[in-house]
């Protein structure tokens, strides 16, 4: 990410992507990240887990499992279809905005049923863009979550851009404030050059970091595993 491009820095030298993963690697190790038994349930924990913590997205998928909804491919989706809407938001009520999520990932599952046939794996038979471009116009999927879908269900070269990488690069220097989704992905995608399980882990990293260190207000630059290569950790900025 040397060059300036779309808002990322043209600083001299920002630090490089691969020691920030090798220092985070490190000191978390693997993450094993995205967690789920099928491709199906990632992809509904993708949907999910907008704007809302992981644990409870855990109890809202353990109630679908426990309703029989996540049992088989394409049975479990036309199942979850077939439910009324108001019985789908309270099985999922704990991933919270529980009305609006059973919209979006019945929209989801109707696209996989309406294009698909309820089949995932023809799904990925599609090529990455042109399916990332067909998941970004269904309803409810942004690029974080179309992204998510395709890398850790699909297993597609897409890198996860959230707002813990963008909240980490802008304090280590690799990003401008105001860095844009696309800018960051990109960056991400051309210094690793599509190796998913990079851009797997790498993600998972940085959603550690950003949970439990590098958090919005009182990061622990501390104990941070970049405090040495973080601008922002140097400088005594991170309190502000």
């Amino acid at each position: 990410m040397g060059a300036r491009r779309d808002g990322l820095t043209a600083r001299p030298a920002p630090p490089d992507l691969r020691d920030i993963y090798d220092r985070l690697f490190a000191a978390f190790g693997p993450q094993h990240w995205w967690p789920g038994d099928t491709p199906l349930e990632i992809c509904v924990g993708a949907v999910l887990t907008q704007n809302t913590a992981w644990v409870n997205v855990e109890k809202a998928i353990a109630n679908l499992k426990n309703a029989g909804l996540l049992d088989g491919e394409r049975e479990s989706i036309a199942r979850m279809l077939a439910l009324p809407d108001d019985q789908l938001a309270q099985l999922i009520r704990p991933s919270g905005y529980f009305n609006l999520k059973a919209k979006r990932l019945k929209g989801f599952l109707r696209f996989v049923q309406d294009k698909f046939d309820g089949d995932l794996s023809a799904m990925w038979q599609e090529p990455l863009e042109s399916l990332r471009f067909r998941l970004l116009d269904v309803y409810g999927i942004g690029p974080e979550t179309a992204d998510s879908i395709l890398l850790y269900a699909g297993g597609f070269p897409t890198f996860v851009v959230d707002a813990y990488t963008i909240r980490i690069m802008t304090r280590l220097g690799v990003a401008d404030e105001g860095v844009t989704y696309h800018a960051m992905k990109e960056g991400f995608e051309t210094a690793l050059q599509g190796d998913v399980g990079l851009f797997n882990e790498y993600h998972a990293l940085l959603v550690k970091l950003g949970k439990d260190v590098c958090r919005p207000r009182g990061p622990r630059c501390g104990g941070c595993a970049l405090n040495a290569v973080c601008p922002t950790a140097l400088s005594g900025r991170s309190g502000a």
